[in-house]
């Protein structure tokens, strides 16, 4: 059995009340951010803005959000209306989930379409994903967290949808993408940004 003397419980419950005083600040700073993290008023003007944004966050948090997969949304008031297209039908229902448990968010109409099964599409989704970001001048997108480049693949039709930094790399994904054998077609859908 171990024996403690009165002088180690005394250091020891100071040691703990001088972990608690330090910690007091962060927790502090937590709840601040947790403040700054809660819904504006409904009929404010920043509402929207602020639920826009936490969809955003919601949606490529997704486990298995890919890019293979295209999610877009529209906010109008407290409705979220979800559109795109994904490769697995669990992705769909994981996205409607996860804006529904938005604080503030009313409705969400999910018209999300869910691609077919097919062998000869996953062949070209994955020709497509070398071809672009194989590319010396497109590398640097594919090590970010979520890859700004989206390869959609319907039925042997390859559309581009993302975000780029410049014309130029537009350009470059058309082009590789272009030059996969067995697409039909190509639809370069990308948005040039400027790398915000």
């Amino acid at each position: 059995m171990r024996h403690f003397n009165r002088r180690s419980v005394k250091n020891s419950a100071i040691l703990f009340f001088s972990l608690l005083l330090a910690l007091g600040p962060v927790g502090g700073a937590f709840a601040a951010a947790r403040e700054k993290m809660q819904a504006p008023e409904r009929n404010s003007a920043n509402f929207e803005a602020w639920l826009t944004k936490e969809v955003r966050h919601e949606l490529v948090m997704l486990p298995f959000y890919s890019v293979f997969d295209n999610l877009q949304y529209k906010v109008d008031g407290a409705k979220v209306t979800l559109v795109g297209q994904v490769v697995r039908p669990n992705i769909k229902s994981d996205a409607e989930s996860a804006v529904k448990h938005i604080e503030g968010v009313e409705a969400v109409d999910n018209q999300i379409e869910v691609l077919a099964t097919s062998p000869n599409d996953d062949r070209i989704r994955r020709a497509e994903y070398r071809a672009i970001y194989s590319f010396a001048s497109l590398q640097m997108y594919e090590v970010r967290s979520v890859p700004p480049i989206h390869i959609i693949v319907n039925r042997g039709h390859v559309t581009l949808e993302g975000s780029v930094a410049t014309e130029a790399d537009k350009n470059a994904a058309g082009i590789r993408a272009n030059t996969v054998p067995g697409a039909f077609s190509v639809t370069n859908n990308l948005r040039v940004d400027n790398g915000k």
